[in-house]
């Protein structure tokens, strides 16, 4: 896979990942335990799933800024690979271009 493909489907899953911000920052305090719906953060700019978890669960894949969190069997061979699986929902790392954009545009960045 391309370095130019691999950043264009990083940016993709970026935009996903910043509507997962703005939901963890509209969370009213004391709802850091309640499960919360989340955007699948896949490569595919047609999926539209959503995977249950806590803010706090979300904040240890968010703790890594390569690091997504998708759907089962929403990965992407040449581009993700996985290194959590969990019931509801799995995480997927970048590495080489994709992992490199990924980590520029974090918005936790410094």
């Amino acid at each position: 896979m391309s370095e130019e493909l691999q950043r264009r489907l990083s940016r993709n899953e970026v935009l996903y990942r910043k509507v997962n911000e703005a939901i963890e920052r509209g969370l009213w305090p004391g709802e850091e335990r309640d499960l919360t719906r989340f955007r699948c953060e896949c490569a595919s700019m047609n999926c539209n799933a959503t995977v249950e978890m806590t803010p706090g669960e979300y904040q240890a894949v968010r703790a890594n800024p390569r690091r997504f969190l998708i759907c089962e069997g929403h990965d992407l061979p040449g581009l993700d690979v996985v290194v959590e699986r969990h019931p509801a929902y799995a995480v997927v790392e970048k590495s080489g271009a994709g992992g490199a954009e990924a980590e520029e545009s974090d918005p936790r960045r410094d």
